[in-house]
């Protein structure tokens, strides 16, 4: 496998971290545990979804990506504007004012995202149709479901759709014609996407089903959208022509808009990542066997609910279908010279075994028996005290070697109660005359020892000292 197949977007500042413990009761895949005081994220889990970040009080969780001065790096360069950068606008009725604001920002073109998905939808009604025997077909177009299902549902890999998501057709094609408009070399031009999530920024690094993404950069909708604002004012008096997508198209940036393009009514579409993963669990257990097609978006209400964005989700998607009544059905289809590179998927996917326990089935079962064993003594109730998310989270690290019984509070207090209970028999039950003084001290001093030693283990779980330092987990 390749070597950046953990490369995670999303990052802990360690300093703004407080250790509570919100992060790991939200984390779909528990990629995240709290460790002296900080949390730390297991890199070969995550996903990239942002659920992190979203539910972070203390902004302590955050996202790598480009700043706006990489358009210098480049001599031409071509903004992807993702479909859901439209919706966070009030009483936008015309793209052309957001694409014409992007070549005053300093653009020297645009290539909508949401062109290439009317692309994409072409290519995957037919793709559907002629691979019935896939049913039903999962949505590849977002990276984190690509992810989870890579790491959590090995069976239904077989089951995506290997056709490149919109943001790769257009970056390829967005190079392809600013090379043929402009005769740079590619080195020359940077395509450069703007983003509503983190899972983005990490698939322009270590894309899957392609060896390398052909986005140079990836720039945040919420740090775009401040200086977008008083662009558009002037962009609106003499806008250019350059959208090049309809309801199709733009329709992708919220939940059920790429089913729409599909144009069947054989299919599911799910978003906010625990409902994505219990349909995933019920397609395992095949419950959609009358589905050609399954639409997964890992943020709640689509793209428009990626943590990059500035509005509330629910209000993005009214705007957005509001958009879509202005424009025909579909403007872009594929081009004649649409090549098979561009389109599909030139990587098989496969299944990362990052949650298997032993290195043979052996040490994995045996493994697993100890897990069961832990659990029972494990009081089961889940309250991430420990710093994990659920007992059984926590009996595993243990039988990884990366976490002890007495991380639990409950087991930790009972065993201090138990030593205090043998130091008081102790005191009671030997006799003067029978015990040396000095084996009587030393005895009692090494108990009273363990006493205090467990009492630091429990005041450092409750009250833990931000002095010690934690890496991030590889």
């Amino acid at each position: 496998m390749e070597d950046n197949k953990f490369f995670h977007s999303v990052y802990l500042n360690k300093d703004l971290c407080n250790g509570c413990i919100n992060c790991i009761k939200r984390c779909p895949t528990q990629a995240i545990r709290v460790r002296k005081g900080r949390a730390v994220i297991t890199s070969q889990y995550c996903i990239d979804c942002g659920e992190c970040i979203r539910i972070c009080n203390h902004h302590a969780k955050r996202s790598h990506y480009d700043c706006p001065d990489i358009l210098g790096n480049y001599k031409y360069t071509v903004a992807l504007p993702a479909p859901s950068l439209y919706s966070q606008f009030n009483n936008l009725d015309d793209i052309n004012i957001v694409l014409t604001a992007l070549i005053h920002m300093g653009f020297s073109d645009v290539y909508e995202v949401a062109a290439a998905a009317e692309i994409v939808s072409e290519a995957s009604r037919k793709y559907i149709e002629e691979h019935q025997d896939q049913w039903p077909i999962i949505s590849t177009a977002c990276p984190s479901v690509v992810r989870l299902i890579r790491v959590r549902f090995p069976n239904l890999i077989d089951h995506l759709l290997p056709i490149n998501p919109p943001v790769e057709v257009a970056a390829r094609l967005a190079r392809k014609y600013a090379m043929q408009k402009t005769g740079l070399s590619s080195e020359d031009i940077g395509i450069i996407f703007i983003s509503p999530c983190p899972s983005k920024v990490t698939y322009a690094k270590s894309p899957i089903g392609v060896a390398k993404s052909d986005i140079d950069g990836v720039l945040a909708i919420k740090d775009i959208y401040p200086m977008l604002l008083p662009l558009m004012r002037t962009a609106k008096a003499a806008p250019m022509d350059l959208a090049r997508a309809g309801r199709i198209g733009v329709g992708w940036g919220s939940n059920g808009g790429e089913s729409a393009g599909i144009i069947t009514d054989s299919y599911l579409a799910a978003d906010g990542i625990e409902n994505v993963i219990r349909v995933l669990e019920d397609m395992e257990d095949e419950k959609f066997t009358n589905l050609s097609f399954i639409e997964l978006n890992a943020c709640d209400g689509g793209c428009v609910g990626g943590v990059l964005t500035v509005e509330n989700p629910y209000v993005a998607q009214a705007k957005l279908k509001k958009l879509n009544r202005y424009l025909p059905v579909s403007v872009t289809h594929s081009p004649p010279d649409l090549s098979d590179e561009e389109l599909n998927w030139s990587e098989e996917v496969e299944y990362l075994p990052v949650y298997r326990l032993g290195s043979s089935m052996k040490e994995s079962l045996m493994m697993m028996n100890r897990v069961e064993r832990l659990c029972q003594k494990f009081p089961g109730l889940d309250c991430g005290s420990c710093g994990a998310p659920t007992c059984k989270a926590l009996a595993e690290d243990i039988v990884r070697g990366k976490a002890n019984e007495t991380d639990c509070i409950h087991i930790l207090k009972d065993h201090i109660h138990s030593l205090t209970s043998s130091v008081n028999s102790l005191v009671n039950s030997a006799p003067a005359n029978e015990v040396n003084g000095n084996d009587y001290r030393y005895i009692f001093k090494q108990y009273l020892r363990k006493v205090l030693s467990d009492m630091s283990m429990l005041d450092a779980t409750l009250n833990p000292s931000k002095d010690d330092d934690i890496d991030e987990e590889e």
